[in-house]
This record gives structure tokens, sequence and C-alpha cells, in this order.
């Protein structure tokens, strides 16, 4: 692959991101409203609930764009078209089944599946239920579009599914509560329920609009497969024992992988419940953990998921040609970009932790900002494992993650029962078994995609320059908002303007420090004005 595939990754990457950023900055922004209509205990319910949804989400939809991406694009890459189109009709009728299966579960399972303390939850999961059939099919679609090498399609579908999302679970929200709540657990109860519809109304859109999408493509797509001649076109039962010999072990990756949340809940409650502790507090200190830490964080991690779903095709179709040495260019470059933005949300979340917790929940206390502070250092963790694990998946081998996974879960169980028991850190100990967890994940796929692929982390470039950058960055953030604070009664325009010099700073360092080629920077979307900017800041020589 030459240079105008490369360019092709940075360019489908970059709308990822930027469609998950928008996508994470909305979640962000609605659920203050929704926190101040269904408060704390309220949103500790819709944690619950949220929690298993992302589990039975996770076994039936969240690996199949995946799997079809990866599948697909191999069978692309040997202009195997019409083998192509037909695994994606399996890959439709697999999505239907497993999905239409693990919603009957949620509908009909909720007493078992959710925590100590949690029944008051069964409303919102059962709310949910329908969702994740649903999402199995938009998942497919998803994959289909990313196979062809084209991320706008479901970067449109992503923001159009969180708009709906957001406008849709508010008014629910208020709509329930006012109407068939008449006390205080009835708000949260009702709240919470109404906070998951939006969920399951944003994936209809997203379906619409990817229908959409794929009809108007269709032409060029059937042109592709009347002009395949290869000759080779795998039966249905072939295309479904290779879908599940894909699809299953990405399936225990994931989930695996995300079960660290479902057990930190089932863990965390029986045991601060049998210390004595009060089930209101208990679910409430949970839902400021999923409800605000966890959604700061899942900000700059998002970015990590778009790189990784951007590179994913790119990488197993360099490694079936066998271009090993195009491989480790491919996941030298995603570490890079996604560094380059996590490494600074990481400090600046952290510096700036309180500032923006009380923007965004102006009615809570400062327990999210410690938690913020103290583990903002997980983004970085979590987005490296989150390529690693991509890469191993895209190289044909996603048993490993599965293996690392399972490992860092004892760690994580282990770290959690021993904290919450013995120590009165509370929810603390949460945050510390998920740091443990993330870090465990990071050291065991960073080892394993090293040893497989003979690769060699460029430490200063990747590391040691946004580091140094992010540094410096988060000095001046601090400064400035703080110094502005004196002068202004305004927690809003000081944030404003330290997250703006924040950006500044950064941005001018990591140019200087990793010595980044103009011609480099104009690669990426709006790359022109980039390179206008840092002309203008001093960057580059005017020409």
């Amino acid at each position: 692959m030459g240079k105008k595939n490369r360019d092709s990754f940075v360019k489908q990457a970059s709308i990822l991101m930027a469609a998950g950023l928008i996508v994470r900055i909305i979640g962000m922004l609605y659920r203050s409203p929704l926190y101040a209509i269904i408060g704390e205990l309220g949103n500790g319910y819709y944690g619950y609930a949220y929690t298993v949804y992302s589990i039975l989400l996770l076994v039936s939809s969240y690996s199949i764009p995946m799997a079809v991406s990866k599948l697909m694009s191999e069978r692309i890459a040997k202009r195997q078209y019409r083998n192509a189109n037909k695994l994606f009709r399996g890959a439709l009728i697999y999505a239907c089944v497993v999905g239409g299966l693990a919603a009957l579960a949620a509908w009909f399972g909720g007493s078992f599946l959710l925590p100590a303390g949690g029944d008051n939850a069964v409303l919102a999961l059962r709310m949910l239920a329908p969702t994740i059939f649903f999402s199995a099919i938009l998942g497919v679609l998803r994959g289909y579009f990313q196979a062809h090498n084209t991320m706008v399609p479901t970067s449109l579908s992503q923001i159009l599914e969180q708009l709906v999302n957001a406008v849709v679970s508010v008014v629910a929200a208020w709509l329930l509560v006012e109407n068939l709540a008449v006390n205080d657990t009835e708000v949260a109860i009702y709240g919470a329920a109404g906070g998951t519809l939006g969920t399951g109304a944003g994936v209809l859109a997203g379906i619409v609009l990817m229908l959409m999408s794929f009809t108007a493509n269709q032409k060029n797509i059937q042109k592709r497969i009347r002009n395949d001649h290869t000759g080779v076109e795998d039966s249905y039962p072939e295309i479904f024992r290779t879908i599940l010999l894909m699809v299953t072990p990405v399936i225990f990756s994931t989930c695996i992988y995300n079960l660290s949340s479902y057990m930190d809940q089932s863990i965390f409650a029986p045991i601060m419940l049998s210390e004595g502790w009060e089930e209101d507090a208990v679910t409430s200190a949970y839902g400021v953990f999923t409800g605000q830490y966890m959604v700061m964080i899942n900000i700059p991690i998002a970015l990590a998921n778009a790189v990784s779903t951007a590179v994913l095709p790119s990488i197993s179709a360099s490694f079936a040609m066998r271009d090993y040495r195009e491989t480790r260019h491919k996941m030298d470059e995603a570490i890079q970009m996604t560094m380059f933005l996590c490494i600074p949300a990481a400090v600046g979340m952290a510096v700036l932790a309180f500032p923006i917790m009380h923007l965004l929940f102006p009615n809570t206390g400062d327990t999210a900002g410690y938690l913020l502070i103290a583990g903002a250092v997980s983004v970085v963790f979590y987005s490296l494992s989150t390529i690693t694990n991509g890469v191993l998946q895209g190289i044909g081998k996603p048993a490993v993650p599965v293996e690392h996974a399972a490992v860092s879960l004892v760690i994580n169980v282990v770290v959690l029962a021993v904290l919450a028991k013995f120590t009165p850190l509370h929810i603390y100990s949460v945050l510390i078994a998920t740091i443990a967890y993330s870090l465990s994940m990071c050291v065991l796929n960073g080892r394993a995609v090293a040893g497989l692929l003979r690769y060699r982390m460029r430490v200063r470039k990747i590391f040691l320059v946004p580091v140094i950058a992010s540094a410096v960055m988060g000095v001046v953030a601090y400064i400035l908002y703080y110094g502005l604070a004196t002068l202004i009664d305004s927690n809003a325009l000081c944030l404003g303007a330290a997250i703006l010099g924040a950006i500044a700073t950064y941005g001018v360092l990591y140019l200087r420090f990793a010595g980044i080629p103009r011609e480099v920077l104009r690669r990426f979307p709006g790359g022109r004005i980039l390179v206008e900017l840092a002309v203008f800041m001093g960057v580059y020589g005017r020409k």
C-alpha cells in the first residue's frame, strides 16, 4: 500500500474521531439536564440498567461491525465482491437471531441480571431490550460500509443516533416523571426508564440513515458484483461458520474486556450493603461513578475506538496480502494518532476536573471531581489497549485479547473485593480496580503485539513528546483558569478560556517537538486551515 492508502486511513480515522468526539460531547451535555430530572438515585438505577444492557449488547452486536468489516475487507481486497456481499447477508441473519435472543434475556431476566439493590432498575432495563435487537442490525450495516473504506455513513449515523437519543431521553424522562411519579423513589424509577427510551429511538434513527446510504450505493456495488470473475463464492453454511469463528472469539474478547463494569457493580453493591451502607447511598455513589466520571473519560476513549475501527480493515487487508511492513506502519500510525489526542485529554481533565464537573453537574458534590483527578490516567491505558485489541483482531489473533482480558478481569475482581471489604475507600475502590484492569490489558496486549509483529514502539515520538507538551499545557490551563477565576465570576468563561489556551499551547509545542512536516499536517481533514494556523503561530515559516 502506498501513500494514497495511508492518506485514506488518516482521513477515515479523522472522520470517525470527529464523529466520535461530537457524539461523546452530545452525550455529556444531555446528561446534565437528565441528571437534574432523575437525580443521583435515578442516575444509579440508570447506571445499573445500562451496565447490564451493555454486556448483552456486547454479546449480540458490539463485535459485529468489527467482524463484518474484517471479513468483508479481506474478500474485497481479493476482488471477491460476490462473496463479500453474500457474507453481508449472512451477517444480517446472524444479527437478527443473536440480537433477538439477547433482547429476550434483557426483558425477562432483569431481576436475575441486576445486582443486589438494583430491582428498581428492572423497568429501565426492559425499556432497553428492543434496542439490543435493532443495534445488532445497525452493527452489520456499519461494518458493511467500514469494509468499503467509507466511514462517512457510520459517522453521520452515530451523530444522528446521539442527537435523537439526547432529545428523546430528556423529554421521555420528564414526561414519565411528571405524569407517573408520586414520590422520590418513583421519580428515580420512571426517570431512569424514560432516560433509556432515547437509546432505542437513536438506534432506529441510525438504521434509517444507514439504509438510505445503503440504497444509494447499491448501483456501484451491484456493478462490482457483476464484474466479479474470481469464481469464488462460499455457501451459506460456510459463511455462517466463518462468521461464528470470527465473531465468537471477538464476543468473548469484548465481553470479558467490558465485563469489568458489570463485575464492579455486582461486587461493590453487596459488599457495601453488608458493611451497613444504605441502599440508596450505594446506588447514588455508583451513579456518580458511571453517570459522571465514566461519561467524561469515555470522550477521549471514543477517539481510540474510532482509530481502531478505521485501522482494522486496512490492517486486515495488508496482513492478508502478507505486507507485514505496511501492517506495522498502520499500527504505528494509529498508536501515534491516539496518544497525540488522549494524553493531553487525560492531563486536561485531571487539571480542570472540578470546574468541568461543576459546570456539567451543578448540584453534585466533589466526589466526581476527585474521581476524575485520580482516574484520568486510565484514559491512556484504555486507549492503548483498545488500539492493540483491534490490531490483534486484524491480524487474525482474536483469542489473544480474550486471554488478556480474562487475566485482567481476575486482577480487577481481586483488587475491588479486597479494597471494598477491608478499606474505607468506598467508591474509590471501584476506581482503583478499573485502573488496575486497564493497565493490565495495556501491558499484556502491548507485549503480544510486539512479539507477533516484531514491532518496536517509537517511545520518544509516541509518548515522550505528547507527555512533555501536555505537562506544559496542564500548567498553562491551571494558571489561566484559576487566574481568571479571581477576576471573573463565571466558571464557564474561565473554563472556556483555559481550554482554548491549553489547546493552542499543546498544538504549538507538539508540532515543534515532534517535528511534524507541514505536508503531513495537510493530509488531515481541514489540513490547509491547520497549516495556516500553524504558520500564524510561528510553527512553520511562510513560503
